[in-house]
C-alpha cells in the first residue's frame, strides 16, 4: 500500500517515498554547493596567501592576516546583502558565506558571530566566545604536537 501526500507547490497527489528522494536531491544541492564553493575559496585562499608572503615578507604571517581580514570583509558584505531586502537567494548565501567564505577562512565565521553576539548586547557571551576560542584553540594546538611527539 502506498500513501500519498497534497504537495501545494507542485499542484498535485505525490507518493510519500518521492518527498523524501525531493529532501535527499535538496541535501545533495546544497553540498554541491557549499562544496563547490568551498573549493573555490580553498583556492583562492592559496593563491591569495602566497601572493602577499611573495610580494611583502614580514616577520608575522601576513598572508593569514590578509586573508583573514578580506574573508572577514567578504562575509560582512554577504550577510549585508543578505539582510538588505534579500538581494541574495538563500542558495546564493550558502554557496558565498558556508562554501567560499568556509573554504577561505574560517575566521570570517568568527568576527561575524562576536559582531552579532555585539549587536545583542551579548558582551559577556561575546568575551567569552574569543576567550575560549583562543585558549583552547592554541591549547589544542600545543595537544595536538604533543600528541604526535608521543606517538
Amino acid at each position: 500500500m502506498e500513501f500519498a501526500l497534497n504537495c501545494p507547490g507542485l499542484g498535485m497527489m505525490t507518493p510519500v517515498h518521492s518527498i523524501i528522494e525531493l529532501n535527499y536531491v535538496t541535501m545533495y544541492r546544497s553540498l554541491l554547493l557549499i562544496g563547490a564553493g568551498s573549493c573555490i575559496g580553498g583556492v583562492s585562499r592559496f593563491l591569495c596567501q602566497q601572493f602577499v608572503q611573495k610580494h611583502f615578507p614580514s616577520s608575522i604571517p601576513l598572508g593569514t592576516l590578509s586573508v583573514n581580514i578580506i574573508g572577514c570583509f567578504i562575509i560582512g558584505i554577504i550577510y549585508g546583502l543578505a539582510n538588505k531586502n534579500n538581494i541574495l537567494s538563500p542558495e546564493l548565501r550558502m554557496f558565498l558565506a558556508t562554501g567560499f567564505c568556509g573554504g577561505y577562512t574560517t575566521f570570517s565565521s568568527f568576527a561575524y558571530e562576536n559582531f552579532s553576539l555585539m549587536q545583542e548586547g551579548e558582551f559577556y557571551y561575546m568575551a567569552l566566545y574569543i576567550s575560549m576560542s583562543l585558549v583552547i584553540g592554541f591549547a589544542a594546538v600545543f595537544a595536538g604536537i604533543l600528541f604526535m611527539k608521543l606517538m
